[in-house]
């Protein structure tokens, strides 16, 4: 929901959003737009209803088929004209749609589950069990290039392997075209995803398998992090105790026996690339969360020197700090993770140098704007590392820091957070400072007036003097986090001790190589 406002203040089709203090358009110019975990959901949510606007989606309140969180994913939608959940069929027709995939020979787990039930959230209320993923290369807006290409991430976590580190785990990416992985794997045609390859092909006489990718197995593969969440079915009084039981049995089951993840066997990568490729040998193929190894911002795709990035904005909604009066706040650990893998890695990728988590918090960096790598001269090697707009959320209007496994929102508490997104990147439609647009576009250029040894206009040397990071460290550890409110609390009705917005929120990457988003 964060990541919401994050779109629909970058989206020049909100009402509003292209006057002043505001930045309506940066997703119209974006190259690339890209999501894991929760923020996979926004990214497949928009693509998969042929890219809405957050504005229209908020405008039509409960009458629209998606974004209805008053509705637990325990309950499910509402059925028909009855306007109840009917959690019994709800559950029914998730175990009917995975047991068909098991049923055609396919291995199913826990995310396969998960991926059906959020479908019927983010993509319409019936499910829509048959969209895929290589299905969005086929929209006419997109081979328009309305749209920027979208990127979902997962790691790769061998069977018996537990824990994941930044540094040396496989980042994979779907795209509409391809699953793969720059980490000296190689790219298959994510279409054709549950064939039997071998050596890069499928042998004679095998068949060419389709519908492996379903929109919902690709989202749940890049959020497996929640399939934890399922299990606590037993907190809704909607789901028939005989119908619960069953259920419980089947997902308790299947956590038991370590299938917590997302399999996508036959391995579509066996027998390729074997001298650098760790499981090439190996039939199976399985994922994880993309934010399992603390690299919760979807940096590695958009590090690649073939891309050619100048600049990423990077929308942080981690739930890292733990103090009891401000909890789930992010503190820079993504960050850190991606700068620590681009240091062990060998491969052409460059990040900015970041500061430790106790200096992001000491020094107020986890709470406003930053840009990073602001100084080409320090960067020594041969290319140039993207220009990093560290966006960390914050409470601008609302206390939006929720818990990550809050079951359900009423829809002025979605409403309001997704207005406190909106003014994290405007900084409040530049009320907290009104140069912020103008230091935005400073940045977006800031790579082009390097590689043409542009003299930077006086305005923007200001920006960066106010907005990159200078190298400043502080390692003491910090105090208890509980970042103030920077604008007028909007007023929530549904939510006691926080506030709501009295209606929906008002207002809700060329020349450049390419400019990208993440979330």
């Amino acid at each position: 929901m964060n990541g919401a406002g994050v779109i629909a203040a970058y989206d020049s089709r909100t009402p509003g959003s292209t006057g002043v203090g505001q930045l309506g358009g940066i997703l119209q110019s974006a190259t690339y737009f890209k999501g894991l975990s929760g923020g996979g959901w926004l990214v497949s949510s928009l693509y998969g209803n042929d890219f809405p606007t957050v504005q229209s989606i908020v405008d039509k309140d409960d009458t629209t088929s998606i974004w209805q969180f008053q509705n637990s994913i325990f309950e499910g939608p509402d059925m028909g004209d009855t306007g109840t959940s009917n959690g019994g069929a709800y559950f029914e027709g998730i175990a009917t749609q995975v047991a068909a995939k098991f049923d055609s020979g396919f291995n199913t787990t826990l995310t396969d589950y998960w991926g059906r039930a959020l479908s019927f959230q983010l993509l319409d209320s019936s499910g829509n069990s048959s969209y895929t993923y290589s299905s969005i290369q086929d929209n006419p807006k997109f081979v328009a290039a309305d749209f920027p290409l979208p990127i979902l991430v997962a790691d790769e976590r061998q069977e018996g392997q537990s824990v994941l580190f930044s540094t040396n785990t496989t980042n994979y990416e779907f795209t509409p075209w391809e699953l793969g992985s720059f980490d000296s794997v190689g790219f298959v045609p994510l279409r054709y995803v549950g064939s039997n390859f071998s050596a890069g092909e499928i042998p004679l006489g095998e068949k060419c398998i389709t519908g492996v990718d379903e929109m919902s197995f690709v989202f749940g593969t890049s959020s497996s992090l929640f399939n934890q969440f399922l299990l606590q079915i037993n907190t809704t009084d909607l789901v028939p105790e005989v119908l619960k039981d069953v259920v419980l049995d089947v997902l308790n089951g299947l956590d038991q026996n370590g299938v917590d993840v997302a399999d996508w066997s036959p391995n579509p990568f066996y027998h390729w690339n074997n001298a650098t490729n760790a499981n090439a040998q190996s039939k199976q193929f399985t994922l994880v969360d993309g934010g399992e190894d603390l690299q919760n911002i979807p940096f590695t795709p958009l590090l690649q020197p073939l891309r050619n990035v100048d600049i990423i904005f990077a929308v942080d909604s981690s739930a890292d700090t733990i103090d009891a009066a401000g909890p789930n706040w992010p503190n820079g650990t993504a960050m850190v993770a991606t700068y620590e893998r681009s240091q062990a890695r060998d491969n052409g990728t460059l990040f900015p140098s970041v500061p430790d988590v106790n200096t992001f918090i000491n020094l107020g960096l986890n709470s406003r704007p930053t840009m990073f790598g602001c100084d080409v001269a320090n960067l020594t090697a041969n290319s140039t590392a993207p220009l990093v707009v560290y966006l960390p959320h914050s409470p601008y209007v609302f206390n939006s820091n929720v818990s990550t496994f809050t079951a359900s929102y009423q829809l002025d508490v979605r409403n309001a957070i997704i207005q406190n997104g909106y003014d994290v990147v405007t900084r409040g439609n530049g009320t907290v400072d009104s140069q912020w647009p103008t230091c935005v576009g400073c940045a977006i250029m800031s790579r082009s007036w390097g590689r043409t040894n542009t003299t930077v206009p006086g305005v923007c040397s200001d920006c960066f003097s106010r907005y990159c990071w200078d190298g400043t460290v502080n390692y003491t550890a910090p105090t208890p986090y509980t970042p103030p409110m920077l604008l007028e609390a909007v007023n929530v009705k549904g939510a006691a001790g926080q506030m709501k917005p009295a209606t929906a929120f008002s207002i809700l990457t060329a020349v450049l190589a390419a400019v990208a988003f993440v979330l």
